[in-house]
């Protein structure tokens, strides 16, 4: 629709004739797109992007739709023909489109006030397992048909379904999704990242979009699938996320770049392709063609005539026969061949980059830097984290202390909506456990507490998308749906619950208590749609793990404690670092210090304390 009508002079000398044409970025603005997106739904049945409205002056929509060719064909209408019959109908009838809208407007907003009260239980997480079961392809991984999501939360709930019963399958799943994706397409095996979606069952097609919150949800997962498994190939494919992030999509001051495009030169994946000449022209006839018969590079091509690199049909174990090379001589080759490609791929024209800066998915991105310093043992990954985190602080915040939801080209704007208060406090919660940092978890405490003053519902509950003093729409909706993202509500009520035993208000906890009350019905009629809540409600049925460490400075035992700590998948644990600012926050601290002059570690379990240890080795026994 850009191209074809919002750049045009004919569909714009009508539009600035009759309408005032209001273009929004859903990404800065998802309170608005939540709203029309449901306007859209109840009118036509259905949603998407690009979403089209036309409404009154006072904002009350009466038509609505998604693509519009320029002239109507194929039985589907032209936006000149609707333009023309709507600004003829406003000037005849006016009083007809105002009465529809306030019929629409009513309808709608009613329908978007309405979470559905009940009780959440272990019986939730059950049933959402079931469905993943249920729709799971056993074929090429992922959840149902093409197109085919990451949706990482997911995953990650099916690693605490199988920590807590040991089913294998929840496992499997995990995996098989991870490396199936891993092998296809959708991952950019030259540069690194995964794009945002595959079109085709196999992964293998992708819509060639990269963003900021799949590889930061993606990463987070892969670690935590590492931390399961000890299998090497989920940390390095976090690893390489990191890679893609630092290298290509990171401010010089530290933010983090939204996204980058699907389209280079105006063609869809142009820049991600290859054809066999183009390999041995780079990289010699011999090394060229063993890339081309591990990476599926082909005369006939995979996508459009050239070529998408995946491994979805390759067998390493068999081309290291076939070439007579070991298996490690073989990925050394291929490994310095994707180092060539990428270099003369660099020469290439990119994809445009969106460069602004939102805070939300900036928090989505500390959090998965913050986990991969803790669980990689890499602090240059919590160092980065830091350097967002103060950016934020430094660019997106009012003198008043308020949040701000995006910066771009040296402004910052737009009071922050949900999502950016609940995923900065996240990283800010992960970031205070790789560095130990009192003042991330202090400002996640005043980020929690501006969440309650300015979101949280007094009547029944539960956080608005946007703020009490925000831009004030037609209705003030609160979203529990955890889709390409978590929801706000779904990451605060876990953040709620890990304040409460970090930071030691236990108030907190009758906060998410509350979250889960009030969307329970929901959660229930399609427990696979909420997984990120049902991680925060796994964690507040499990028992309480709390892990403190004490040390003394240069006590080469506290490195080794925290090793063994990072190295488990304790996703129902809080991990602590004795000092007098953390003892400040959480005076419950102020007697686990070290014994002896010797690092030691305190094991709570439910509340109940073992006798501290200054031995790592009994360290691992107690996590065990």
């Amino acid at each position: 629709m850009e191209r074809e009508s919002f750049e045009d002079q004919e569909v714009a000398a009508l539009l600035n004739a009759y309408f005032v044409a209001v273009k929004v970025d859903r990404e800065e603005r998802p309170d608005i797109d939540h709203i029309y997106m449901s306007v859209c739904q109840a009118l036509t049945g259905s949603g998407g992007w690009p979403l089209t409205i036309l409404m009154t002056p006072t904002k009350q929509p009466f038509f609505a739709g998604t693509y519009f060719p320029k002239h109507s064909h194929y039985g589907r209408p032209g936006l000149m023909d609707i333009l023309s019959q709507i600004s003829s109908t406003w000037q005849s009838d006016a009083a007809q489109l105002i009465e529809a809208g306030e019929k629409i407007t009513h309808a709608v907003t009613a329908q978007l006030s309405k979470p559905q009260p009940g009780e959440l239980s272990q019986a939730a997480l059950a049933a959402a397992y079931g469905q993943f079961i249920d729709s799971f392809d056993t074929e090429f991984g992922g959840f149902g048909g093409a197109p085919k999501f990451p949706t990482p939360h997911t995953l990650t709930f099916l690693l605490r379904y199988y920590r807590q019963t040991r089913k294998p399958q929840a496992l499997a799943m995990v995996e098989k999704t991870l490396n199936s994706m891993a092998d296809g397409g959708i991952y950019d095996h030259i540069g690194f990242g995964f794009s945002r979606y595959s079109t085709d069952q196999r992964w293998l097609v992708p819509h060639f979009e990269k963003m900021l919150y799949d590889n930061a949800l993606l990463a987070y997962a892969l670690l935590e699938t590492y931390q399961v498994t000890h299998n090497t190939r989920y940390a390095t494919l976090a690893e390489e996320i990191f890679t893609y992030v630092l290298r290509d999509m990171t401010a010089p001051d530290g933010g983090f770049y939204s996204a980058e495009d699907a389209d280079s030169e105006g063609i869809e994946g142009k820049y991600y392709v290859w054809h066999p000449e183009q390999i041995t022209q780079i990289l010699g006839p011999e090394l060229g063609l063993l890339f081309c018969q591990a990476y599926d590079i082909t005369l006939e091509g995979n996508f459009e005539g050239a070529s998408i690199p995946n491994l979805i049909n390759s067998d390493f174990t068999r081309l290291a026969r076939q070439v007579k090379l070991s298996e490690g001589e073989l990925l050394n080759k291929l490994t310095a061949a994707k180092a060539k490609l990428w270099r003369a791929r660099e020469q290439r024209i990119h994809p445009h980059k969106d460069d602004k800066i939102l805070t939300a998915w900036n928090g989505l991105m500390i959090a998965a830097l913050a986990k991969g310093a803790q669980v990689l043992g890499k602090p240059a990954y919590a160092q980065a984290a830091a350097k967002a985190a103060d950016f934020i602080r430094t660019k997106l915040m009012t003198d008043t202390g308020r949040l701000l939801a995006r910066f771009r080209n040296g402004e910052a704007a737009i009071l922050a909506h949900i999502d950016d208060y609940a995923f900065l406090s996240w990283g800010l919660i992960e970031l205070y456990q790789a560095d130990f940092n009192a003042s991330h978890l202090t400002w996640a405490l005043q980020l929690n507490a501006d969440l309650v003053q300015y979101f949280w519902d007094d009547q029944s509950g539960g956080l608005f998308i946007y703020a009490s003093d925000s831009e004030q729409l037609l209705s003030r909706p609160k979203e529990i749906y955890d889709g390409a993202t978590p929801s706000g509500n779904s990451v605060a009520a876990l953040n709620f619950l890990q304040l409460a035993r970090l930071a030691g208000r236990p108030e907190f906890e009758q906060k998410a208590a509350d979250i889960f009350r009030l969307f329970a019905g929901n959660v229930d009629s399609y427990p696979a749609g909420y997984t990120f809540l049902l991680q925060a409600l796994w964690f507040a049925l499990t028992p309480s793990l709390e892990i403190v460490l004490a040390s003394a400075q240069a006590d080469p035992a506290s490195k080794q404690m925290l090793t063994i700590v990072h190295n488990k998948f304790l996703p129902e644990a809080v991990v602590m670092q004795y000092s007098k600012a953390i003892a400040e926050l959480n005076p419950a601290l102020a007697e686990q210090t070290p014994k002896g002059g010797k690092a030691t570690a305190y094991v709570c379990q439910n509340f109940a304390c073992q006798a501290p240890t200054t031995d790592p080795q009994t360290l691992a026994e107690l996590l065990n």
